[in-house]
């Protein structure tokens, strides 16, 4: 397993080391070939489901990938037919998250957000930003995940503005992030703010953290 530690040699509570890392880390993703990701999502998809905080989740937060992300539509699909209930995100202007059920991929349509990529976001009725409290399991975007569960997300700030919901809401949902093989690595840096997560899933296998 590769480890990328040049960026974090840092001070490990700097901004700029997280954004050194999210650069390389990004740089590995985009010279991923469309095989690779394929390949790897297909993988991921069975994994997480080994994982009892899905297994024996009734609504799961969850998102559609995007780009060279790990490929989450084969599990999206997995969870649904195997009688789960899947909440979606829907990007806000304030890039807050508001929330939708997912009905299948013909439920999916692109969503188009100024100075962001285009998102599939789901077309059903929008349930509110606080329809995350109500999920058994959140499903985590990330770039890495360390020994200790520490998260380093894309810096877009919107999955830091659910994991306070939460906390403001008293609810614990499991939190998994879902991520390729190279991006468990050896220290991520965090702030204040940052969150741990219970899991991570990768095409290779599952890794729970904490009691």
């Amino acid at each position: 397993m590769r480890i990328f530690e040049s960026a974090v040699t840092q001070n490990p509570l700097s901004a700029s080391a997280k954004a050194g890392l999210r650069r390389e880390l990004l740089a590995a993703r985009r010279a991923l070939s469309p095989e690779t990701c394929s390949t790897a999502a297909a993988a991921l998809a069975v994994r997480a489901l080994e994982l009892p905080e899905l297994a024996g989740a009734h609504t799961v937060a969850a998102y559609v990938s995007v780009g060279t992300e790990p490929g989450t539509r084969a599990l999206l699909d997995a969870l649904r037919s195997a009688g789960k209930r899947v909440l979606l995100p829907l990007l806000l202007p304030d890039n807050d998250l508001d929330w939708a059920a997912y009905d299948g991929p013909e439920g999916l349509a692109a969503a188009a957000h100024p100075g962001r990529m285009r998102l599939l976001e789901p077309t059903g009725p929008a349930l509110g930003p606080d329809a995350v409290t109500g999920a058994d399991t959140v499903l985590l975007p990330g770039l890495a995940v360390d020994g200790r569960g520490m998260r380093l997300g894309r810096g877009g700030g919107s999955y830091d503005r659910v994991l306070e919901r939460l906390e403001r809401a008293g609810a614990r949902p499991a939190l998994v992030v879902l991520l390729y093989d190279d991006e468990v690595v050896a220290r991520v840096p965090e702030e204040p703010h940052d969150h741990p997560v219970q899991a991570v899933a990768t095409p290779s296998g599952v890794r729970r953290f904490g009691p």
